[in-house]
């Protein structure tokens, strides 16, 4: 691929009115996305844009898509939202039980993923900075961004759901250029970490939309009436 690579940064915000690390009750409300010469939101109702950054992205030359712990949330997140509401996206993972990147998994999820979308590959630039550090410091992408001297000197809630539409997407916009400008910065170990996923090698995710029908399953046992009034 050569050290010439094309980086986009990818950053989500989602719901966190309810759970927002749940895919089965919490929906995306913006994904940001950041290039050389580009830094895009997008907002609205949640099947339009995930299938707006889909477009987005199959236009965009091939590149590396960075994103910030992206293999335990970001994509899976997005994967199951969208299997949950029939979007078909260009997005492919694979379950890596060898990847261990110090966070817990999604909830019903077995671990992090390898991923590609579309013609472009993925890298959870969190093994670059954060991954085996001592210090938790190295564990936060602004908090990195800042001890580097990238991004503002103080984030905004990380209660999502309080901010103005206005904030929220300079918030989303923030972290999808620092996860970009993170891995151009080492470039050279970013190449080598880069998820190689074959086609074959690609899974449907499914876990939310599993588990919502296993609690529907479940509600018509304890409550037998209300599901056949």
């Amino acid at each position: 691929m050569g050290h010439t690579a094309v980086i986009y940064g990818l950053d989500i915000e989602t719901d966190t009115s309810c759970d927002g690390w749940d895919p089965a009750v919490a929906r995306v409300r913006t994904v940001a996305l950041s290039g050389r010469s580009l830094d895009e939101v997008f907002t609205g109702p949640e099947d339009d844009l995930l299938e707006a950054l889909d477009r987005r992205l199959a236009a965009l030359p091939p590149g590396i898509i960075a994103t910030w712990n992206g293999a335990t949330f970001d994509l899976p997140f997005i994967a199951d939202r969208a299997r949950l509401l029939g979007v078909d996206l260009g997005l492919r993972l694979c379950l890596d039980r060898r990847l261990t990147l110090d966070r817990a998994p999604l909830p019903g999820h077995a671990g992090a993923y390898r991923g590609a979308w579309g013609h472009h590959a993925h890298l959870d630039t969190f093994r670059l900075y954060g991954q085996g550090s001592p210090s938790p410091t190295w564990t936060s992408l602004r908090t990195i961004g800042r001890l580097l001297g990238l991004g503002p000197a103080a984030g905004p809630c990380d209660r999502t759901h309080d901010l103005a539409n206005e904030v929220l997407h300079a918030h989303a916009a923030s972290d999808a250029r620092l996860a970009r400008v993170l891995a151009e910065r080492r470039i050279g170990a970013a190449l080598r970490l880069v998820d190689r996923l074959a086609p074959e090698d690609a899974e449907v995710v499914t876990v939310a939309a599993r588990r919502l029908e296993r609690l529907a399953r479940h509600d018509r046992v304890l409550h037998p009436s209300v599901a056949t009034a």
